[in-house]
Formats: C-alpha cells, structure tokens, sequence
C-alpha cells in the first residue's frame, strides 16, 4: 500500500497526476469514468472513456457520437458528475463539472487525425446513432461527422479514500474560499 497523504495540496495534486496517468495507463481505475446527466426521463449514467487531461484549465475530455443521447441531454443541460474509482489506491473521485460537446474546431480535428488512425475510429463511424435497431444489412459505414468531443470543465472535485487505517475525504472547489476542505468520509 502506498503511504498516505498528508496535505489536502498533495491530495489534489496526485488526483490530477492519477488522471493524467489513467489517459495512457489502459488498465487503470480511472481510465473508464461514469458520466452522470439529466435527461428528460431522469437521471442517466453511462461509462466513457478518459481520453485526455488539461491539469491548468481543470479540464476533462472524452469522444462520443454526436446522436448520443448523453449529447442531447449535456446540451440542453451541461451539468455533469464523473464518477471513478480506482481500486488500488483506494480512492473514489466525485467531479462536479460542465460539459461542452465540440463538434467542430482545432480541439476536434486535432483528437480526430490522431483516433482514425486507430481501429477505436470505428466506433464513430456507424451510419446508425447509438442505440439504434441494427437491420440485417446494415449500411456501409458514415463520414466523421457525427465525431464529437466532450470537454469537461471540473468544478469541484470530491475524493474519498478507504483504508485501513480509517476512511478519509476533502473537497476541491474551484473559486471558493477555501479552496479545499477535509469532510467527514
């Protein structure tokens, strides 16, 4: 087990180190997140995948299909909450974020020439939107326009690690005063 962390500063910067690492460690806790949204029937949770990290900016990204019902609700709703777990440390990670879909711009082209070089592209090519009854023959597959990305602005951030040695929690708050705070776990 890895020593623990003393200082809410240390906390919040492993949490963004561990996100940075889940974007190229395939096998990591945090590299498959729950995304939480409001739709019109309630609440909607579903798995998506880290794709990248912007520590500065507090920012999150992920690819979907632009026919997805998560887009059409962070759409009409951009508030989100990311949920991650990662086993080995212990540690569950609650984001308060909004979510920007792109559908266009440098932050989409650039993710795009990097995926389609990937067999993951195809996931983004379907002529069909997601969820949608596959026919016998299905059709030939679509252009990248239905690519979009995700980009998730963290809010706040709420950690909560279990361990032997006693269950510990803080919150990271952007904007606030304090910026962060030890919770009762």
């Amino acid at each position: 087990m890895n020593p623990r962390l003393e200082t809410l500063h240390a906390v919040e910067a492993s949490c963004w180190q561990e996100l940075q690492r889940a974007v190229k460690a395939r096998d990591h806790g945090w590299r498959q997140v729950v995304l939480a949204t409001v739709g019109e029937a309630g609440a909607d949770a579903r798995t998506v995948v880290l794709r990248d990290v912007e520590v500065p900016s507090r920012e999150l990204f992920f690819y979907s299909d632009s026919r997805a019902a998560k887009v059409t609700e962070l759409v009409a709703d951009p508030r989100a909450t990311l949920v991650l777990w990662a086993g080995h440390l212990g540690w569950q990670l609650r984001l308060r974020c909004t979510v920007e879909v792109l559908t266009s711009g440098l932050d989409v082209s650039s993710r795009w020439a990097r995926l389609k070089l990937t067999p993951a592209a195809r996931d983004y090519l379907s002529p069909l939107p997601p969820g949608a009854p596959l026919t016998p023959s299905e059709p030939d597959r679509a252009s990248r326009e239905h690519f979009c990305v995700l980009r998730a602005r963290v809010l706040s951030l709420d950690w909560l690690e279990l361990h032997p040695d006693g269950h510990r929690r803080a919150r990271f708050t952007a904007g606030s005063e304090p910026p962060w705070q030890w919770l009762s776990p």
